[in-house]
């Protein structure tokens, strides 16, 4: 299953961390842009080459010690066509090099619509008989607040393709809790109440390590609720945004964790992408400085939870 993937790769590397690659231009050295709008122009094509050049340096640097990529879609669509090239390429290398995806698309439709979703990151598309993978990400993150229309069709894929989802349920924007910290008449918040939902949802993709194949977003901004839903949801695994640039730490995300040091894995995009900026260092060293970044922070969060062992 999807997710046994996931926390085994974890366990292998001893690091429960993804990296966002949510790449800007200005994110990027002038030496990157430069070659690639020698080669097609400022355009979306240079762009979207740039791009992947700096992805592709990232990656490098990244994959024996980090476990996983979250590429935010958003970031590649804004360049049209060459940006979702982009994006696509970007997923095969990573999947090439060992490191399981998460493509961060937040989804949210029902019935046909979200079938189609469904098969273009995590299925394949029937061409007359012919069947060809799209994006082919290991999992995609959703929007469940259109309720089990919107999130079966995703689970009749993850049954077929072994892929897993991660449901939007704590988010770590500020508005978060204009929605999401609602208490209703049972005296349950909305967030808890979608919570829930993902543990239901997630008998349809059970794991082997505990842990299904709906996972749950929860923010590291918000500790609290973070513990919350740890100690609510024995089955339902984290994705955690909110670490470094939006200001969680290492303790703020602790409580997302089981006593084995899993249940959840946190995101940096910020942080690493733009580590050689911070660290002031050489632009031609901006993927070793991803590389200490991410470092840091798998030392930092692994001091708070230890060691990270898989149950027997």
């Amino acid at each position: 299953m999807a997710m046994d993937r996931l926390l085994e790769k974890i366990a292998e590397l001893q690091n429960p961390t993804v990296a966002g690659l949510d790449p800007k231009l200005s994110y990027l050295p002038d030496f990157l842009k430069a070659e690639s709008f020698a080669k097609h122009g400022k355009t979306l094509e240079g762009a979207a080459d740039a791009l992947l050049a700096f992805n592709k340096g990232l990656i490098d640097a990244l994959y024996d010690i980090v476990p996983a990529i979250k590429p935010q879609a958003a970031y590649y669509e804004m360049l049209g066509w060459q940006g979702v090239r982009t994006l696509t390429e970007t997923i095969r290398y990573a999947k090439s090099k060992g490191m399981y995806v998460i493509t961060d698309g937040k989804r949210n439709d029902i019935g046909a619509t979200m079938e189609a979703y469904a098969a273009a990151h995590l299925g394949v598309t029937d061409i007359e008989g012919e069947q060809a993978e799209t994006f082919g990400a290991d999992a995609l993150t959703v929007n469940g607040y259109l309720g089990s229309d919107g999130i079966n069709p995703l689970l009749a894929v993850c049954q077929a393709r072994d892929k897993g989802i991660f449901v939007l349920v704590k988010t770590s924007n500020p508005s978060s809790g204009e929605l999401q910290d609602k208490v209703l008449d049972s005296g349950e918040t909305i967030y808890r109440i979608m919570g829930d939902m993902c543990e239901n949802w997630g008998k349809e993709l059970p794991g082997k390590y505990g842990y299904s194949g709906v996972g749950a977003v929860v923010g590291a901004t918000y500790p609290a609720q973070l513990g919350e839903l740890r100690k609510a949801l024995p089955h339902t695994f984290f994705l955690v945004p909110g670490y470094g640039a939006q200001g969680g730490g290492a303790a703020d995300v602790a409580p997302g964790f089981d006593e084995n040091g899993l249940g959840a894995l946190v995101n940096s995009s910020r942080g690493i992408m733009c580590a050689w900026q911070k660290e002031k260092c050489a632009p031609e060293d901006y993927a070793g400085a991803a590389r200490r970044e991410a470092e840091r922070m798998r030392d930092e969060i692994v001091s708070q939870i230890g060691k990270i062992k898989l149950p027997e």
